[in-house]
């Protein structure tokens, strides 16, 4: 029976790395030796090589890297494929810098990643912002309205930027979306950093590219067994510059790539193509499982499915936890899930969000679902209306742009002085990143308030200058 290996260059290469003895004069300066000076220290570095001298020769004669790439190209249909080891927002960051000049507009979803804005920033593109739409009964966001889009196709953007599927799991009508972007010959990305399994069974929704999406953006570390930080960015050459997100992707990321995420892309890329359909399924059938075993002990439903929505337009991986159904804390719940060392994606009051991946058991699903019952159980009461979560309600005012706010004179006020100021900061509760304030928006009563319940409430507050929120910094006037 082959081996992953087999197929996969750069999986390959670095097995047969450290299958040969070898004297490297080279970086890294562990040298797989650290061992010698600590033996805790080489237990974390020693497996390390990188791709310069490491995967291939220091000038890259074998190309190895390349051809890897040239596979997962061909896997997921694309003109143009690259992997990262600096994450979707690596990728992110270079496909945005590839797409116009300072000045120009682009639309994108205000569920964007923080990655996104980062990027906008850098490239100095102007946001137009298109605010999703809110389910009545889930309070959860369901995607861009085409309408949405259509109403700002009048100020010209350059590219439509979507984030496909949401953080928790839902999306909007691609096709229909791509169809109307590509009435005007505008490029459609998507940030799919939570879609890596999209494609590969009919288990799942189909993956952009497959709808005609021009760039895929997605995370191996998510939802697939990838080294942390492993990303990969496909991309049609019909409405994209190629060879500028070649130049932008390489302006954009190390110049001393890790070997170990390199190669997890390309395993996980051998790994679909040889055992995909069939993985994603049990990933998916282990899901309905565990749903329905912590659905039967409670009499209104808990959890998001797929039924909740339009067909193909929730990501049937994702568990979606809604605590306001039995009265509980999603906080507390997540306390009483780590004192049995079971750790959860994102938990704030409302909703927790548990990560599958296929490289989940039955058993591991069982284990969860009676932990999680037992705890649930102990933690109910009186239920709560569906609320909608402070990162996908907000619409932003824009005071000036992103780009002036960054580089900004600025100064740090108290909160009570705070509303009506332009915000210098991009302010977001992690997870899931997405921004409820950017810099150049303008900070009103509600978001300085919401983002007080939220802390509160026990969410972490990132990217704020001050985290304890007692203070802004604004721009000054």
């Amino acid at each position: 029976m082959s081996s992953l290996r087999d197929s996969a260059p750069l999986l390959d290469a670095y097995l047969s790395y450290f299958e040969r003895a070898r004297t490297p004069f080279t970086i890294p300066g562990h040298k797989q030796r650290a061992w010698r000076l600590d033996h805790d220290l080489g237990a974390v570095v020693d497996s390390d090589t990188p791709l310069y001298g490491g995967l291939d020769e220091i000038k890259l004669t074998n190309q190895t890297l390349r051809k890897a790439e040239t596979l997962a190209a061909t896997l997921w249909g694309a003109d143009y494929a690259r992997f990262s080891t600096g994450g979707s927002t690596h990728a992110n960051q270079a496909i945005v810098l590839a797409l116009g000049k300072p000045g120009d507009k682009v639309a994108l979803s205000r569920t964007a990643h923080r990655s996104i804005l980062s990027a906008l920033v850098l490239a100095g593109l102007e946001p137009i912002w298109l605010t999703p739409e809110i389910d009545d009964v889930t309070g959860v966001p369901i995607g861009i309205p085409v309408a949405e889009f259509e109403k700002v196709i009048e100020q010209k953007p350059i590219a439509l930027l979507l984030t496909e599927p949401g953080y928790l799991g839902t999306l909007s009508d691609l096709s229909a979306l791509i169809k109307s972007a590509h009435s005007h010959s505008i490029p459609v990305i998507v940030d799919a950093a939570w879609g890596a399994h999209f494609g590969f069974s009919q288990a799942t929704p189909r993956h952009c590219l497959q709808l005609g999406a021009d760039a895929l953006i997605t995370s191996i570390h998510k939802t697939l067994p990838g080294y942390s930080a492993s990303a990969l960015l496909l991309a049609q050459g019909k409405l994209l510059n190629l060879d500028r997100i070649e130049q932008s992707f390489e302006t954009t990321h190390t110049t001393s790539p890790a070997g170990a995420p390199l190669a997890s892309i390309d395993g996980c890329r051998a790994l679909l193509q040889s055992r995909g359909p069939q993985l994603v399924a049990d990933m998916v059938s282990h899901v309905d499982a565990f749903k329905a075993q912590v659905q039967k002990n409670f009499e209104l439903p808990i959890f998001l499915n797929p039924s909740d929505f339009e067909p193909g337009r929730f990501d049937p991986a994702k568990i979606v936890l809604r605590v306001n159904q039995i009265g509980a804390s999603g906080i507390e719940i997540e306390k009483a899930l780590q004192e049995k060392f079971i750790r959860v994606e994102m938990a704030d009051r409302d909703t927790i969000v548990f990560l599958a991946t296929i490289a989940d058991s039955a058993e591991d699903f069982r284990y969860l679902a009676d932990a999680l019952t037992e705890i649930l159980e102990l933690h109910s009461g009186p239920v709560r209306e569906s609320a909608t979560s402070l990162s996908w309600s907000v619409v932003p005012t824009v005071g000036i742009s992103m780009r002036e706010a960054y580089f900004a004179q600025t100064e740090i006020i108290s909160a009570h002085q705070a509303v009506g100021r332009i915000s210098a900061d991009l302010i977001a509760p992690y997870p899931p990143g997405v921004a409820v304030v950017a810099p150049g928006e303008i900070l009103t009563a509600e978001i300085l308030d919401g983002l007080a319940v939220t802390k509160a409430a026990g969410v972490r507050i990132a990217y704020a200058t001050d985290s304890s929120l007692s203070s802004y910094r604004v721009v000054i006037n």
